[in-house]
């Protein structure tokens, strides 16, 4: 299981029975990006971490965190916690500048796909950071997860009066099926291709059964 404790700046891995295994970061130390208040566009990039917003597992078995909330950048891991690479400016319209990543996935492919949040796009890189692409068909992206097929579900925010969504799309970032939901903070697709949304503001989940 792989954790970010925001508030306390550090990236946490445990056995599926809970037991502590890693700690990436120092607990209440944050990186100086200049930024006090979360989800501003930061003055500047720093390295790990402050506020991170998610962790994640690639095939490789290195380990991709977002720092998002108070810091604008991507940072890669190996599995032993070492830090191999960080990537992102703060901005809004150049590829490799990021308002607020909020999660990301290491696709089968390899590649790592980050929901841009702020920015209202998801950005695509290569396995070291290179960038590839950038989808921005995008209404505030909070979370992305694949499904057994390889299809990403993305939970997006709404935007500009425009209704929270749920949208599948492919690696070439091709929309596959889309519709209005209520603002999923976190989602997830299980093995059998059912959509979990979790609606913080709502104290609830909700889920979506795959129909065949």
């Amino acid at each position: 299981v792989y954790l970010t404790d925001r508030d306390d700046s550090v990236c946490l891995t445990y056995t599926l029975d809970g037991k502590p295994l890693q700690v990436l970061g120092t607990r209440g130390q944050h990186s100086d990006t200049g930024c006090e208040r979360p989800g501003e566009l930061v003055p500047r990039s720093a390295g790990p971490f402050n506020y991170p917003t998610e962790m994640v597992p690639s095939p490789s078995g290195d380990l991709y965190v977002t720092d998002g909330y108070r810091n604008a950048r991507v940072h890669r891991f190996t599995a032993a916690g070492r830090l191999i690479a960080s990537w992102g400016q703060p901005g809004k319209t150049e590829p490799n500048q990021f308002h607020l990543p909020h999660s990301l996935i290491a696709g089968d492919d390899g590649n790592i796909y980050v929901c841009d949040r702020e920015n209202n796009r998801i950005q695509v890189f290569a396995a070291d950071g290179q960038y590839l692409t950038m989808w921005t068909d995008m209404r505030r992206p909070l979370d992305i997860s694949m499904d057994r097929d390889g299809l990403f579900c993305i939970s997006e925010g709404g935007v500009s009066g425009l209704s929270p969504r749920i949208s599948l799309m492919d690696k070439r970032g091709q929309v596959v099926a889309r519709w209005d939901s209520l603002s999923a903070h976190g989602s997830w697709v299980d093995a059998h291709g059912d959509i979990y949304l979790a609606l913080g503001t709502r104290e609830r989940v909700d889920k979506y059964v795959l129909q065949n």
